[in-house]
């Protein structure tokens, strides 16, 4: 546990968040949405900081990023805890979980990328669940494993506030961001989060400004985001917005978690 970055105080020792555009405001004692970042004594604390609940040394292809150092590996690790809560979740355990969950093991950031450059992969990979909730391991590991020579990729929702994702975003490398649908009715009844627009903003931002290698994933759900005419309007904002030489996704929809 250690205090958290990008926070403010506000009266009667609540605190409000200002990671991602849920900007929680949080009583003393209690957790955000992501939960895994708790007010303690008025100050704002990250619970998941150097814990990690999974790890493998992974191809590429499967972030999925198909055209960025393809047939490299990628040294994957995840945390707990997720700023959204898609009812379609395929790694809820972990994206739903907190701290307590008993499969997590303490790590740092010169262990992280020791065991990358020990598996000799080229990238680390920041993924398996939310990677902006582990926001202080994943800029500090980023920054060391920059300065190594590896390269960094996020696995992410794009869900992230724009001041952080600034100081981030000179130190990523690669980006798969996941668009769930492209209505806002979506993001607020299954994702659980009030717009798509943050995650726009975070891909245009991340290829626009930074020069960052942004592939996108849609996963189509059947009868709630799979129509002609939202396909058709994600499609031509990808082009509009992005370019036509963006990679895009379409994953299958598997019955998971609660949907």
């Amino acid at each position: 546990m250690r205090e958290a970055m990008y926070w403010e105080p506000l009266e009667g020792n609540r605190v409000r968040c200002r990671l991602c555009p849920l900007n929680c405001i949080i009583d003393e004692g209690r957790r955000g949405s992501c939960r895994v970042r708790k007010n303690i004594g008025g100050k704002l604390y990250t619970l998941n900081y150097g814990k990690v609940s999974s790890i493998a040394a992974d191809p590429v292809e499967k972030k999925p990023l198909f055209h960025f150092y393809p047939g490299s590996c990628a040294f994957s690790i995840g945390t707990v805890g997720c700023n959204m809560h898609c009812l379609h979740c395929q790694n809820w355990e972990i994206s739903q979980a907190d701290e307590t969950f008993p499969y997590l093991e303490e790590a740092t950031p010169e262990a992280i990328v020791r065991l990358a450059k020990h598996y000799e992969c080229e990238s680390l990979a920041y993924t398996y669940n939310e990677p902006t909730v582990w926001y202080e391991f994943v800029l500090e590991t980023s920054k060391l494993a920059k300065g190594e020579g590896l390269k960094n990729i996020l696995v992410t929702n794009g869900y992230i506030n724009e001041e952080p994702f600034r100081e981030l975003a000179p130190y990523i490398d690669a980006m798969n961001i996941d668009i769930k649908a492209f209505r806002d009715e979506f993001y607020r009844k299954i994702s659980k989060v009030p717009s798509l627009e943050p995650s726009k903003r975070t891909a245009v931002i991340a290829k626009k400004e930074f020069g960052i290698h942004v592939e996108l994933t849609y996963l189509i759900i059947p009868t709630l985001n799979d129509s002609e005419e939202e396909i058709r309007a994600f499609a031509r904002w990808v082009v509009e917005e992005l370019g036509g030489d963006t990679p895009v996704h379409f994953s299958r929809f598997f019955p998971y978690y609660r949907l």
